[in-house]
């Protein structure tokens, strides 16, 4: 299949007055949603029995007023104004923007408690409690994963499914809806880690009202996206779009089943978990290892078949391997989660089938890198000239090692070894520095000219250390933790002749202590790679392109007809 007819809308820009589309319902639900959640939070500050989310919910009451506000001054302005023959390209530009914010915050408080491990009586603040590790954590890894990876997704996935539906986004303001209530529901919640309110579940610790919201959210992303899919006049559904939806279908059953909770008041913040022993913990890990699984691998795959063969202007590798690729790929990660579990209450019939599907998921995950860097074939020389196509080669290069290494890690008696030490922090960066952060950064490089209608980017010298720069970061980052971790798992594991623990807890925090030092080295380098992207992102955008780049080709704004 040629995957240029799939990818390209080809065709002249067509011209036509814009017509004005007044959708007045999708306003009045969206304002009756913000109305009532505005209710909510005015009860919580007035009667709220918790005083933390009582100090939260001004900021609540203050995002639900700027939503009423920013929907009464659309109307004001006639209604959302819409040309039906032009992409919508506005929500994209802010969810560019928005990722990368997000991606800045969210490194920055990963070089911050790197420090503080590293160094903790330097960045030891007990004056501000707020800003320590058991605070920082969370939101560095939200910021990272659901801030950075999910603006990206969100605006790559809008991107993506209306250049190759030929179609205008539906949906009217409902994606401006999802772009907002992200935002809103990502300030919730790093607002409640740093105040303390948290329900302690990994990858999911905004308590029941934020994620609550958040599904209101989601389920607009999904209709948003169904939408545009249902008016299509491609009538193949591209590859990249089965990707990106199963990444909103999964996510939302996901983050339902892991969230399902009473709360102890309406108007209050804590809340009990439907599941508790080893069936929370079971769920717990189903939703974690799936929203890796989904969020941070199949939402990006769908951006790796569109952006690398659409940089090197060449078709996908094999269509055919494509589909193989995302068949296997959903039907046998879901079934992985219990890998987590090793050597714990759950039944070891549990422990052994997550086992042998995460071992199973090396084959189709390999099929996947390989189409990926298979596509440049004809294209490979681009590899010298062009750093963004580097960047986006070498996160699928990342992809491909950490998809062997988690099967390997998965295998009960390295788990033994490797289970709670820092081999397992090396090996969730070495995915998502090299795999989702390259990607993304490859793709917003892509975006910036195509959206801003430039030449090129600012500076491809600027591109050229961010690669450098951040790949230097990673590999001081992963090999420092894999070497800390193994000796750490091995440390605790010794046993001297009389068959007592040969070292002591502190003594293996003192032996890492070199490597935490090099961690934060390369945090910090990744984090200065994104600093330089930034500033070449701001001065693309202002105009400030000096040349014009060949490897960037301009993309319709209109809709073929």
């Amino acid at each position: 299949m040629n995957c240029d007819l799939q990818i390209q809308p080809g065709g002249e820009m067509q011209t036509g007055t814009a017509r004005k589309l007044y959708t007045g319902l999708d306003g009045a639900v969206i304002g009756l949603i913000l109305l009532a959640g505005l209710a909510w939070a005015i009860a919580v500050a007035a009667r709220g029995p918790d005083p933390l989310l009582g100090a939260q919910s001004w900021l609540i009451i203050a995002g639900f007023l700027v939503g009423l506000i920013m929907l009464a001054g659309v109307y004001a302005d006639g209604g959302p104004k819409e040309d039906p023959k032009q992409y919508a390209e506005g929500v994209i530009k802010a969810g560019v923007i928005a990722s990368m914010f997000w991606a800045v915050v969210g490194l920055l408080a990963g070089v911050v408690i790197a420090l503080q491990l590293a160094y903790p009586n330097l960045f030891y603040f007990p004056e501000w409690g707020f800003l320590n590790f058991g605070r920082l954590r969370p939101v560095h890894t939200s910021a990272v994963i659901f801030a950075f990876g999910g603006n990206v997704l969100i605006a790559t996935s809008f991107y993506v499914v209306q250049r190759t539906c030929r179609a205008r986004l539906a949906g009217g303001l409902w994606p401006w809806f999802v772009f907002w209530g992200y935002q809103f529901f990502i300030v919730m919640a790093a607002s409640g880690y740093l105040m303390g309110i948290t329900q302690s579940m990994e990858y999911a610790e905004p308590e029941w009202y934020a994620d609550l919201w958040l599904t209101i959210v989601w389920v607009a992303y999904l209709l948003v996206f169904l939408g545009t899919l249902w008016k299509r006049k491609e009538p193949h559904i591209y590859v990249a779009n089965w990707f990106f939806l199963a990444f909103i279908v999964t996510i939302a059953l996901l983050h339902v089943v892991n969230n399902l909770a009473m709360p102890v008041s309406i108007l209050g913040a804590r809340s009990y978990s439907l599941f508790s022993g080893v069936q929370g913990a079971l769920t717990q890990w189903w939703y974690g290892h799936n929203a890796v699984g989904f969020f941070l691998t199949a939402g990006f795959l769908g951006i790796m078949y569109y952006f690398i063969p659409k940089r090197v202007d060449r078709p996908v590798y094999s269509y055919r391997l494509s589909i193989i690729h995302f068949w296997s790929l959903i039907f046998i990660y879901i079934w992985a989660g219990p890998h987590h579990l090793h050597y714990t209450a759950l039944p070891e019939w549990a422990q052994t089938l997550g086992m042998t599907f995460s071992v199973m998921l090396w084959m189709p995950s390999w099929g996947g890198m390989i189409n990926g860097l298979m596509t440049l074939s004809g294209a490979w020389d681009k590899l010298r000239t062009d750093p963004v196509v580097r960047m986006l080669v070498v996160s699928v290069a990342f992809y491909g090692m950490s998809t062997f290494e988690g099967p390997v890690m998965s295998v009960r008696a390295v788990n033994a070894l490797s289970h709670y030490t820092d081999w397992t922090i090396g090996h969730v960066h070495s995915g998502a520095l090299g795999w989702v952060g390259f990607i993304s950064f490859g793709a917003i490089y892509c975006l910036v000219p195509w959206l801003w209608k430039r030449k090129g980017m600012y500076s491809k010298a600027l591109i050229e250390w961010h690669f450098w720069i951040a790949t230097l970061g990673i590999l001081l980052y992963i090999t420092a933790m894999w070497v800390s971790g193994i000796m750490q798992g091995l440390m605790w594991r010794s046993y001297n002749e009389l068959g007592f623990l040969e070292y002591s807890f502190m003594e293996t925090v003192e032996a890492m202590h070199p490597f935490y030092v090099i961690r934060a080295l390369g945090g910090l380098m990744y984090l200065a790679g994104a600093v330089l992207m930034a500033w070449n992102v701001y001065k693309t955008i202002k105009g400030d392109v000096k040349e014009a780049d060949e490897s960037v080709t301009p993309q319709p704004a209109a809709i073929k007809a």
